[in-house]
């Protein structure tokens, strides 16, 4: 479950959008394809793929490899091989059909007209061959054959197969309620189990209905008899309401018609969650094996630090982090939107040593923390205080020897410094600027301004000067003890 809810939070819209899309396309061309070889290669394409997820998963390095290459060679296959079957499903199909409706949904095809049709032609001998397309494209397999595109009724059809009409022996090709091609030539079966008696157009039927899903009717020139062939089976039809139920079910009209359509709608329905999980998983697998490491250099940022609290410094103010993920996403990662933070919260003044973890790090979605360095960061913290300290001149130079300072008065003797704990608590005196002990000669008072070492400086509101009072007086003779 804690995996689950990691994947899920790790999730972007665009990767939601992207699984939806692709799902939808899948499950579209399976109302496409559904039916026809594409639709079967596709399908075996799909299980290779899932064997080869098996193989990387058990660490079948030669094996994975091998599946991943015959699945390259499939898709090749499905688009040189099955070309026209692909070109015909989109072309017999407006965008609507394609992007959204239900390409099954065709003319009708009137088949009680054509059987009657056929039944009679059965009364009087008249032979026939009448082909009906499934899914497949039949071009690769028919040869010769004139465009008729005509409306199917009785009468064109007896006509068509009217001994003295120049096409009567070819085969009628029927689509929706039109007849699409006349005096067709299909290809034999070479079966060593059919009947002795059958002649070149049943062989034909037979042949046509072994290598497509075409549903094939035949009606004998020398008994009369009307046979269906469809796959391998081959069935004879007695009677004209047999034949309309057969074609009637090749249409996709049962009996039943709410039962089917049940059905139909149940399958679709599974049909779209297939596609969803396939998608899904696809892209699990995908994101997973592109990972890609980056480095990245991003600066601390500190958070609830208590009022006053100074930060005096710091062992590291860049981190650099290590960060894995999909192609896609790595690419798009920013150091703007990686976040390092350190909660200041419970700092002491002083030093304060900060381990960096996970919870440290703001990363977004799907991107993973391999490393951290460095992994901890020292930061020393402190509060400004304001402290009385005595001042004193920095005198500097020589007083002449005949003279000596015998007085010195500060106004004011000590004066209020404002700075961090650490430097003020060490701190007991401020100096004043330099003043030059060659110039004085006599008693006097000087003005000189204070000079507190940076970054100390003076409380708010007291004056930078200070008032300097002294006494010089003659330096008495030296007494000479020898002379006692």
């Amino acid at each position: 479950m804690n995996d689950i809810r990691i994947f899920l939070s790790s999730l972007r819209w665009q990767d939601v959008l992207d699984i939806a899309i692709n799902s939808y396309i899948l499950f579209r061309l399976y109302v496409l394809f559904r039916g026809t070889n594409t639709f079967r290669v596709m399908l075996g394409i799909a299980g290779l793929w899932f064997f080869q997820q098996i193989a990387i998963y058990l660490g079948l390095i030669v094996t994975s490899w091998l599946i991943q290459g015959i699945t390259a060679a499939a898709a090749i296959i499905i688009i040189v091989i099955f070309r026209n079957e692909i070109r015909s499903v989109f072309q017999t199909q407006n965008l609507r059909s394609v992007l959204w409706g239900n390409p099954r949904q065709t003319k009708e095809t009137p088949v009680a007209v054509i059987a009657e049709a056929l039944f009679e032609l059965s009364a009087a001998r008249t032979g026939a061959l009448v082909v009906f397309p499934g899914r497949e494209n039949l071009t690769e397999v028919i040869q010769g054959g004139v465009v008729w595109h005509g409306k199917i009724t009785k009468e064109m059809i007896r006509t068509i197969f009217f001994r003295n009409n120049p096409v009567h022996d070819g085969a009628v090709v029927i689509h929706g309620n039109r007849v699409e091609l006349v005096g067709c030539i299909l290809p034999l079966s070479h079966r060593k189990d059919l009947p002795s008696h059958y002649g070149t157009r049943h062989r034909a039927m037979a042949g046509l209905a072994e290598v497509s899903d075409a549903v094939v009717v035949a009606v004998s020139e020398e008994s009369g008899s009307v046979t269906v062939a469809k796959g391998n089976a081959i069935y004879p039809v007695k009677q004209r309401q047999d034949l309309v139920r057969i074609l009637e079910e090749r249409e996709g009209i049962k009996y039943k018609a709410e039962t089917f359509f049940q059905r139909e709608k149940y399958m679709r329905r599974a049909a779209a969650v297939l596609s969803f999980l396939f998608i899904t998983g696809v892209w699990v697998s995908f994101t997973r094996s592109m990972d890609t490491l980056i480095t990245l250099d991003v600066p601390i940022r500190y958070s609830n630090r208590r009022p006053g609290v100074e930060i005096v410094e710091t062992t590291a103010n860049i981190i650099q982090l290590q960060l894995s993920g999909s192609g896609a996403l790595i690419r798009s990662v920013s150091a703007e939107q990686v976040q390092v933070n350190l909660d200041l919260g419970k700092a002491v003044v002083g030093k304060n040593t900060f381990l960096l973890t996970s919870d440290n790090i703001s990363l977004p979605p799907g991107i993973k923390l391999n490393r951290i360095d460095p992994p901890k960061v020292d930061v020393v913290a402190d509060i400004p205080i304001i402290k009385e300290v005595a001042v004193q001149v920095d005198w500097v130079g020589r007083l002449r020897e005949d003279l000596i300072l015998s007085q010195v008065n500060l106004l004011p003797a000590a004066v209020r410094l404002s700075g961090l704990s650490m430097l003020l608590n060490e701190c007991e005196t401020v100096y004043t600027e330099k003043v030059l002990l060659d110039n004085i000669s006599e008693s006097g008072e000087i003005i000189a301004k204070l000079a507190p070492e940076s970054p100390l400086q003076l409380a708010p509101g007291r004056s930078d000067s200070v008032r300097i009072r002294f006494i010089v007086k003659p330096r008495p003779p030296e007494v000479d003890d020898s002379s006692s």
